[in-house]
């Protein structure tokens, strides 16, 4: 079969007529038909997976919802804590009793008579008579006790302890080269220097212990459920180590809160005091403020 070959002309002709005046083709008819194929990704819900799925939601939303409300709770009950360098109260009698200091070696516990200088550094100690006079004069006799502790005194030409009861001229029993019976260059029956077994009150040479670690006071169900609030303040004595010591109440409020306050005093951890570079044992007060916003 020849197929006969269109000139250009008639070509062009073509598809000018073709683009311009398209031949309309009959519609379309489908003959086909859809065939219906399950879902692979459909799955049966098992109405026991539905119940367990909406109690784990609803533990889970009770779970935040009383978490959310104990902290909330634990802001409206906000305490504050500040430390304080306030003046030290009156000791106890029992322990004006008791003190740094030593003695030298007397055969009586220490006699009636006056105190001898306070001083930071002993360097000339107070002595028993008779005396005998120094070829080179020396600095007056002291003890080494804080400067700016007030104690009563008298007149006598002896030393010896204002407070005793006995005549004579004993320095007290103990050891060192103060009054007393202990061990040490300070007054009384205890050991080291100063007065009251050897704690400081900060002020003079005498810098404060630094808090170094502290935890904040609980509320008393006593308290938290009245809404009481008020200042609890506290005494202690830092010791060396910047533990504190003696911990007890000087002005308390109640409604157990001061017994709270105690509690966490107790674990508060210190840098100690210091004298000259040196750690010692210093009364400290702290306030406690217990306050509800």
């Amino acid at each position: 079969m020849l197929l006969r070959e269109e000139g250009t002309l008639a070509s062009l002709w073509t598809n000018l007529r073709e683009a311009f005046f398209p031949v309309k083709l009959p519609p379309l008819v489908l003959e086909s038909k859809p065939i219906p194929r399950p879902d692979l990704l459909a799955t049966k819900q098992d109405p026991r997976a539905t119940a367990s799925a909406i109690v784990i939601y609803a533990v889970v939303i009770a779970i935040c919802v009383a978490w959310g409300t104990h902290k909330f709770h634990q802001y409206q009950l906000q305490k504050a804590m500040e430390l304080t360098e306030v003046v030290p109260p009156p000791m106890d009698p029992a322990l004006n009793k008791m003190g740094g200091g030593g003695g030298q070696h007397g055969a009586a516990p220490v006699s009636k008579g006056r105190l001898p200088k306070f001083a930071e550094q002993q360097i000339t100690p107070p002595a028993a008579p008779p005396l005998e006079e120094p070829k080179i004069r020396m600095p007056d006799p002291t003890i080494q006790v804080q400067t700016n502790l007030k104690m009563a005194n008298n007149n006598m030409p002896n030393f010896g302890d204002p407070n005793s009861t006995l005549g004579g001229n004993s320095l007290g029993r103990g050891n060192g080269t103060g009054i007393g019976n202990g061990y040490g260059n300070g007054l009384g029956p205890g050991s080291g220097g100063n007065y009251g077994g050897g704690v400081k009150n900060i002020g003079g040479g005498v810098k404060g212990p630094i808090l170094t670690y502290s935890v904040e006071p609980e509320f008393s169900e006593e308290a938290r459920k009245a809404k009481f609030q008020g200042v609890v303040l506290v005494g202690l004595i830092v010791d060396l180590k910047g533990m504190p010591q003696n911990v007890h109440i000087l002005r308390g409020v109640g409604m157990g809160l001061d017994e709270k306050a105690m509690e966490a005093v107790r674990q508060y951890r210190f840098k100690p005091g210091t004298e000259n570079g040196k750690a010692v044992a210093t009364y400290l007060n702290v306030e406690v403020n217990f306050e509800i916003f």
